[in-house]
């Protein structure tokens, strides 16, 4: 390799290595940062110049995360989720019953919404409840978990990923979902079932002990809206409006308001993530721009032509080693020369998504409610999680080689 592959790659490594831990000893820095530091380094170093930085972020995937983000916010200072939890709460007569439901509608409001935001506003309910009705949390805390991110396979708004292959491979978002929500469906229900086998003893068929209330705060008419903004979304969207104009306008619907200040959502909004997508975006473009993505389609070219079970293995491992965001754009200039690119397309949104039910660490939203929790004295550690998980993946994995190589 030339002195300039060799950095470039050094780079990549080392940012890829920190965006897959999440951290670096000493350093305070995350993921975000990590990444922007990286970019940096590649621009400084002559790798790409500012237009070509530019020109590799796909500003559709910024501004749609934006406007998804934009809706979240919203959502949640009407009340959305609180309502939903009472719900949950009214219908749950029995643990299973109570695990079902934690289940299906942690998949379903992922599938609309991004999972990320789905565990992080679910998980200290999910606590509460399940505290309150004197039940061992942490069945009902993966169960909320990988849900979230099993649910979030059917479309192209339900996590990150989905949006880069979304919006690389140009599938229709109903084409998208048709495809792939099955999948979900039916892990949604593997999950379930895996989680009462594994703890049988907190699933025992008798009625929940006590019952508990959850106080249901939030601005009505925001809620409305709120409501109206997303129907609207979901109705363009069947249309077959671009999806990331889709999210803007619902985001630009929902900030024209009297009753909440932009301050008040711009607070709420993730912009590390923004800047953490902006930063890979960069990296992995010069990865593009120095040759060395040409050596990495070498090298994969052969494992991933071999149907959705070889591309599943790689995406799988990929996901595992850089994160599923990253082993996306770094599969992301293969996919268009394979033989069936849209079948690829939807076997690596697939794969990179369930991959994240493996191990504790194999996604942000793992981590979130592994974090929350010990944050109020329960502990869901690596082992424990992989006492359901990996089977829920594994399962899950193989539900969707069976359905995509039909």
């Amino acid at each position: 390799m030339e002195p300039s592959q060799i950095v470039t790659a050094a780079v990549a490594t080392v940012t890829l290595i920190g965006v897959a831990v999440g951290r670096y000893p000493v350093l305070k820095m995350n993921r975000a940062s990590i990444a922007l530091v990286g970019a940096t380094v590649l621009l400084a170093g002559g790798v790409l110049t500012l237009d070509q930085a530019f020109h590799a972020v796909d500003w559709n995937t910024i501004l749609l995360l934006f406007g998804m983000m934009v809706l979240n916010v919203n959502l949640r200072l009407g009340g959305f989720f609180q309502r939903v939890t009472a719900g949950v709460i009214r219908f749950a007569r029995t643990p299973r019953r109570l695990l079902a439901l934690i289940i299906g509608v942690s998949g379903i409001l992922s599938a609309v919404f991004l999972n990320d935001t789905i565990v992080l506003v679910f998980t200290p309910l999910v606590l509460d409840v399940t505290l309150a009705l004197r039940r061992n949390p942490l069945p009902y805390l993966v169960g909320l978990v990988t849900a979230a991110n099993i649910g979030s396979v059917a479309t192209i708004t339900g996590n990150p990923q989905n949006m880069l292959v979304g919006l690389s491979s140009g599938i229709p978002f109903v084409a998208f979902t048709e495809a792939l929500a099955p999948i979900a469906f039916a892990g949604l229900a593997v999950a379930w079932a895996v989680l009462v086998v594994v703890y049988r003893g907190e699933f025992t068929g008798e009625p929940l002990a006590t019952s508990v209330s959850v106080a249901v705060t939030g601005d009505r008419r925001t809620l409305i809206k709120s409501l109206l903004a997303t129907g609207v979304m979901g109705v363009t969207l069947v249309l077959g409006l671009p999806v990331p104009l889709a999210a803007a306008l619902a985001a630009a619907v929902l900030l024209v308001t009297r009753r909440t200040s932009p301050e008040t959502v711009f607070q709420e909004i993730d912009w590390g993530l923004l800047v953490f997508f902006c930063g890979l975006f960069v990296v992995t473009g010069g990865l593009e721009a120095s040759g060395l993505s040409g050596r990495l389609f070498g090298a994969l070219r052969p494992w991933v032509e071999g149907g959705p079970l070889a591309l599943t293995g790689v995406s799988v491992v990929l996901s595992n080693v850089v994160s599923n965001v990253p082993a996306v754009m770094l599969l992301r200039p293969i996919i268009p020369t394979l033989g069936d690119p849209h079948g690829a397309w939807l076997t690596v949104a697939m794969a990179t998504t369930l991959a994240g039910n493996l191990t504790l660490i194999g996604s942000v939203a793992n981590l979130i409610v592994a974090e929350i929790a010990r944050r109020r004295g329960v502990e869901l550690s690596f082992t424990e999680y992989l006492k359901a998980g990996t089977a829920i993946a594994i399962l899950t994995l193989g539900l969707g080689v069976l359905w995509l190589s039909r």
